[in-house]
């Protein structure tokens, strides 16, 4: 079930454990009909086009040299009040100004706005917000346009839809690899345990 404007402003002031945060939140205005409007923050990670290796999702050294992660990402901030120009094709990390605290019996939705859209950015690319979660949420964000487009931090560059569960989740953080972040987070994808699953079912020499 998909809830309401007021179901969302009641829980703002529920108590602790069932309590919804939005903080800060800039603009009443920003939970309407059945979303919460969320602002694009002024911490950006920004891929490096590079020509020495692809990335290994693995997380390990790559073969032929000693690559780490950082060789392919740059950190950047933007001040409120400046731009970044997202080029056609490129990724940038960026992340919800607000900090968010979901309550265990909620999960929510993240849907970029339809007026970036039109203009060829693409918003959130992994869209879901587990119940219980903290912390600022990573936005994935594409210019899929043959022109560049400015980002502008402070304005309001996503929505979430919160959704009720039949019955609370557990706590999120036990186990969860991004947990209370305050900005963008590269990709933690070598921290999954797929790999173990394939190293055991891959043939042995």
């Amino acid at each position: 079930m998909v809830l309401s404007e007021a179901v969302l402003r009641d829980r703002l002031n529920a108590p602790l454990d069932h309590r919804l945060v939005i903080t800060p939140l800039l603009d009443p205005g920003q939970i309407r009909g059945s979303s919460v409007d969320v602002r694009l923050g002024t911490e950006f990670i920004l891929l490096k086009r590079s020509a020495r290796a692809p990335i290994d999702p693995r997380g390990l050294p790559l073969e032929g040299g000693e690559e780490s992660w950082a060789d392919y990402q740059e950190r950047v901030s933007v001040p409120v009040g400046e731009r970044m120009i997202l080029h056609p094709n490129q990724l940038v990390l960026g992340a919800t100004l607000e900090f968010l605290g979901v309550p265990r019996d909620w999960m929510a939705y993240v849907i970029g706005r339809s007026s970036w859209g039109r203009l060829g950015l693409i918003v959130a690319t992994a869209i879901m917000v587990s119940p219980g979660y903290r912390g600022s949420l990573t936005l994935e964000l594409a210019n899929l346009a043959d022109t560049p487009i400015y980002l502008y931090p402070g304005t309001r560059v996503a929505q979430l839809v919160f959704h009720s569960l039949e019955e609370p989740a557990a706590a999120y953080g036990a186990g969860g690899k991004y947990t209370g972040p305050v900005g963008p987070e590269f990709s933690k994808l070598g921290e999954d345990r797929d790999w173990a699953v394939i190293r055991a079912l891959a043939p042995r020499p």
